[in-house]
């Protein structure tokens, strides 16, 4: 993974560039906020898949008449 100061190349899962020695690791905080907003983001889209079917299905019922 590259250091987004120096953009020096690290190895995978590196907690400090090799380089520039900053902070590379993305603080606990933020990938608990990152993995809660992927599960609302799944969540919408299981919501929006969801309307599209009901929204289909009123559309299929007013052909057939």
């Amino acid at each position: 993974m590259k250091c987004i100061y120096c953009q020096c190349e690290n190895v995978e899962g590196a907690l400090v560039c090799a380089s520039c020695s900053r902070d590379v690791a993305p603080p606990a905080k933020l990938l608990a906020e990152r993995d809660d907003l992927l599960r609302k983001r799944e969540h919408l889209r299981d919501e929006l898949r969801r309307a599209r079917d009901e929204i289909e299905r009123f559309r299929s019922r007013g052909k057939s008449t």
